[in-house]
């Protein structure tokens, strides 16, 4: 256990800061990752302010950006940065000599073929990345833009107008980027470490100076500079930035109080397995993965701001004429809590991995999207078993909670006591399935999940086959929308909350 405890505090990045994660108890690469992730808020605002567009031309801007991305990554994992640089330069000398007819296709193989060679040799070389330097988030993100910006590209270049959707049309990119365009896009230190993933127009319309007027423009529904926009000065992120803190600082005190008394492995620990009733372990799970959302919700929230408190993320001006910052938000945390159904749950969780990856698969894939998501979905996340397991798991619930929301709902909507019951025993019930369903994400292994499930009785896996079954010739299950995402845990969402939605998005389609 001594050895073990020591590792947690090794990391291939800096150790400047190693007294400090002595003294609070965190492994060094996490207390890298927020000291990274606060210079850059503190960066985020001198770059807004002081190398704003009228400050600095957009070379400036690109490079500063770039450099401070690249510091941050040799600072939080030395020469495990490598990898990451390497992908990004390979993608770059794809993206400039090879053919554009394909070059979707050779940035798409390049950058997932990496990203799985990295994710393999961390499952059965680094002892499951548990004791290791992770530098997967960073490379996973570098994965979605390298992607992204490839297919936009092709958009621009190799496909007719009539070709494309709405939204492809406002997106598609029409001239190959400049080096240091392509590498601001991919390496600049407002996301490296954690995203979000954002599209190349949006980026360089906020290096350039045009972010915040262009969408200022959408929302007015016309570009002809009459409706007095292009006059008033940009809207100020800071009341958003200061909101989306206070969520973290909420977050990180939930942390330090609830999660960490309230470790995932206990719930295989094999005292408590043997010895415990099932209503107490499966209370147990419940609270155990409700604990553990915070960090998610702490790292992206922060994300958020940062990006915001540079002036980048401007989504619009909403219902009440209010500026919104919300452009690049990656969940809603209300939406997440009060889920009442699965569906409902993963519309609000990793929202722009979701919109990434219909972006790039779904949307274009001629046949068999659903299962190429899937299977695009699964190579990205990573090769550990516990992530099949929760893959594989959502597949009947999603299916059996479709089919029991078609079957009864439509008894409980006439009067509202009965609609109040019927949300609050979903609400239950969804909750339970997604702890039931994301334990294994968090396991990782096969041995663990094996004894979590046989703990639990398989009861889930169990009921939702069953009600699938037995309600399945009621109701004929249509071909799911491209917003259906049922096997992620975080999954390809690709709609999210409306403050959350691209003003030019066009992909609101839900089902019941």
């Amino acid at each position: 256990m001594g050895e073990r405890a020591d590792t947690a505090f090794n990391t291939t990045g800096s150790k400047w800061l190693l007294p400090v994660s002595e003294i609070l108890g965190f492994p060094l690469d996490q207390v890298n990752f927020l000291a990274c992730q606060l210079f850059a808020l503190a960066a985020a605002f001198w770059f807004r302010l002081y190398l704003s567009p009228s400050h600095a031309n957009p070379l400036v801007r690109h490079a500063v950006a770039t450099l401070l991305g690249i510091a941050f990554l040799i600072f939080c994992f030395g020469w495990y940065s490598a990898h990451i640089l390497t992908v990004v330069v390979a993608s770059y000398l794809i993206i400039i000599n090879a053919d554009i007819n394909n070059v979707h296709k050779y940035s798409m193989v390049t950058a997932m073929g990496y990203l799985t060679v990295c994710q393999v040799s961390r499952v059965f070389i680094f002892n499951y990345g548990i004791l290791s330097t992770d530098f997967s988030g960073p490379l996973m993100i570098v994965t979605q833009k390298i992607t992204t910006l490839a297919f936009q590209l092709h958009d621009g270049m190799c496909k007719k107008s009539e070709q494309l959707t709405p939204e492809q049309k406002l997106l598609a990119i029409n001239v190959r980027p400049s080096l240091i365009e392509y590498l601001s896009y991919n390496l600049n230190f407002l996301s490296i470490l954690v995203g979000p993933c954002t599209n190349y127009k949006d980026y360089t319309d906020f290096i350039e100076g045009q972010h915040i007027s262009r969408r200022l423009r959408q929302h007015s529904g016309t570009c002809n500079g009459q409706n007095g926009y292009d006059k008033t000065p940009d809207p100020s992120p800071l009341s958003a930035v200061c909101k989306k803190l206070l969520i973290c600082c909420g977050c990180m005190l939930f942390f330090l109080t609830v999660t960490r008394s309230l470790p995932i492995t206990y719930n295989v620990d094999p005292h408590f397995v043997s010895q415990t009733p099932f209503l107490t372990r499966l209370t147990y799970a419940f609270f155990s993965i409700q604990a553990a959302r915070p960090k998610f919700y702490f790292a992206w929230t922060l994300a958020d701001a940062v990006n915001n408190a540079a002036g980048y993320g401007f989504l619009g001006m909403d219902e009440n004429g209010k500026p919104s910052w919300d452009l690049m938000c990656n969940l809603n945390i209300l939406g997440i809590e009060t889920a009442t159904s699965f569906k409902t749950f993963i519309d609000n969780w990793n929202i722009r991995t979701g919109i990434w990856l219909k972006t790039v698969c779904y949307d274009r894939a001629p046949r068999h999207r659903l299962p190429l998501t899937f299977v695009l979905s699964a190579l990205w996340h990573g090769v550990y078993p516990g992530y099949y397991f929760t893959f594989i798991t959502a597949i009947p619930i999603t299916m059996a909670a479709r089919t029991v929301r078609k079957s009864v709902r439509h008894y409980f909507l006439a009067s509202r006591a009965l609609k109040l019951s019927y949300d609050i025993l979903t609400w239950a019930a969804t909750q339970l399935a997604i702890c039931y369903t994301v334990m294994p994400f968090l396991l990782l292994a096969v041995e663990p999940t094996l004894i979590y499930y046989r703990s639990m009785y398989f009861h889930v896996h169990i009921i939702s086959i069953l009600a699938a079954i037995a309600l399945h010739h009621k109701h004929k299950p249509r071909e799911p929308s491209a917003t259906t995402k049922t096997f992620s845990p975080s999954p390809f969402s690709s709609s999210c909350s409306a403050q959350c939605q691209p003003v030019h998005s066009n992909n609101n389609d839900k089902v019941d």
